[in-house]
C-alpha cells in the first residue's frame, strides 16, 4: 500500500509523511466522537470542521482511524465519511485494535489507539474532548479506562477538557500521578470537568502562555520519562453547561448505569446519547465547543513546540 511505513498495518498519508519529513506541526485528531460521539452526520461535520481548525493555525490535522486492515494516520475526507457512515465500525482501544485492523472491518481509534497510531508515527500532540479515567464504581467493577494506561506509557501530549464527566475526577488525577503523568492548564491551576470549568482539583502547573507550556513539555520528554501529558484546556465560560442541569442530568445518568449494569466501552456512548436527551442537546451544544478549543489549543501548541 502507497505510503505504508516500516509498520505494515501502519499508513501514514502523503501530506502527514511530508509534514513530519519537513518537521511542520501536526495534531492527532480521534475518531469515536465522528461514530460514537454524535450522530453520524453530526460526527462527519464536525470532524471536518476540527480539521479545517487546526489547519488555520497552521499545522497538519491527522484524523486516525482504521479502514481496510490498515492503521490510517490521516484520513482523507472521504475515509472519514466512510467511517461515519458506516453501520459496523468497532470502538477500537489498544486492547482489541490488532485484532480490529486484522479483521478489514472499519473501526474509529479511542484517545488510547490515537495515542498508540500517533506515536509510531512521531506525532507529538493529540487533540481530543475528554480522557477517560477512572469509573466511579471501580471499587467494584475494575472500570478503569485505557486512556490512562496509554498515558503512562506514550510520550503524547492530550490536550483536553479534563476527563469524561461521568468518571471520578480526583480518583483519575491519583492515577495519573502515580503513573508519573503530568497534568498541566492551559491559564488554569484547576482541572476542568469536561462540560463544567472547574472541579475544584488542583493541577500539577498552569501555564500563563503556550511558549512557557511548550517549554515544559519539551523538557518532560527531554527526561525520556516515557509517559505522556495532560494539557487541560478549560471550556470557554460562555459555551459551559448550566450546573443545575449538569448536576441533575449527571446524577440520573449514574443511576440508570447502574440499574442496566453498563460495563466496558459501552458506558461512556450510552452515557453521552442519554445526556443529550436529558440536557435537551445543551450537551452535544457544550461538547462541541469544547473540542473545537481544544483542536484550536492544540494546533497552537503543536507549532510552539517547533520553536526552540
Amino acid at each position: 500500500m502507497p505510503g505504508t511505513t516500516r509498520h505494515e498495518f501502519l499508513f501514514v498519508s502523503d501530506s502527514i509523511r511530508e509534514a513530519i519529513a519537513t518537521e511542520q506541526p501536526i495534531v492527532a485528531l480521534e475518531t469515536t466522537l465522528v461514530t460514537h460521539g454524535f450522530p453520524s452526520h453530526e460526527g462527519l461535520d464536525l470532524a471536518l470542521e476540527l480539521e479545517d481548525i487546526v489547519r488555520a493555525e497552521g499545522a497538519a490535522p491527522a484524523t486516525i482511524g482504521v479502514l481496510d486492515g490498515h492503521l490510517i494516520v490521516g484520513l482523507t475526507p472521504d475515509q472519514v465519511n466512510r467511517l461515519a457512515l458506516s453501520s459496523s465500525v468497532v470502538k477500537l482501544n489498544p486492547a482489541n485494535l490488532a485484532a480490529g485492523i486484522a479483521s478489514g472491518q472499519p473501526g474509529s481509534a479511542t484517545v488510547a489507539a490515537t495515542m498508540l497510531a500517533a506515536n509510531l508515527a512521531g506525532i507529538q500532540v493529540l487533540a481530543t474532548g475528554g480522557i477517560g479515567g477512572v469509573h466511579r464504581d471501580a471499587q467494584s467493577s475494575g472500570d478503569i479506562s485505557a486512556d490512562l494506561t496509554a498515558l503512562s506509557r506514550l510520550p503524547v501530549a492530550v490536550v483536553c477538557s479534563g476527563a469524561k464527566a461521568i468518571l471520578d475526577l480526583p480518583k483519575t488525577l491519583e492515577a495519573l500521578e502515580t503513573a508519573g503523568v503530568p497534568v498541566y492548564g492551559n491559564r488554569t491551576e484547576r482541572f476542568p470537568a469536561f462540560y463544567r470549568r472547574d472541579s475544584g482539583l488542583l493541577l500539577d502547573r498552569g501555564f500563563e502562555s503556550v511558549e512557557a507550556l511548550s517549554s515544559a513539555i519539551r523538557t518532560h520528554f527531554a527526561l525520556s520519562p516515557g509517559t505522556g501529558i495532560v494539557i487541560a484546556n478549560p471550556i470557554s465560560a460562555k459555551y459551559e453547561m448550566q450546573e443545575g442541569v449538569y448536576e441533575k442530568a449527571l446524577e440520573q445518568l449514574l443511576q440508570e448505569a447502574d440499574r442496566e449494569k453498563m460495563r466496558g466501552r459501552e458506558v461512556t456512548p450510552f452515557l453521552l446519547a442519554r445526556l443529550r436527551e436529558l440536557t435537551n442537546h445543551e450537551s452535544s451544544f457544550s461538547n462541541k465547543h469544547l473540542l473545537k478549543a481544544n483542536a484550536y489549543f492544540a494546533a497552537q501548541l503543536a507549532c510552539a513546540l517547533l520553536q526552540k
